[in-house]
């Protein structure tokens, strides 16, 4: 495991912002790489 980077946000952001998510509503991603705080 390691850190999360601006990178990884900024990739699940496009993510939900493509069309690719077309078929997700309602959900919360967490991006944080399996780590629990």
């Amino acid at each position: 495991k390691r850190g999360g980077t601006p990178e990884d946000v900024a990739n699940a952001c496009l993510f939900f912002a493509s069309d690719m998510s077309a078929y997700i509503t309602g959900q919360v991603l967490n991006v944080d790489g399996g780590m629990l705080t």
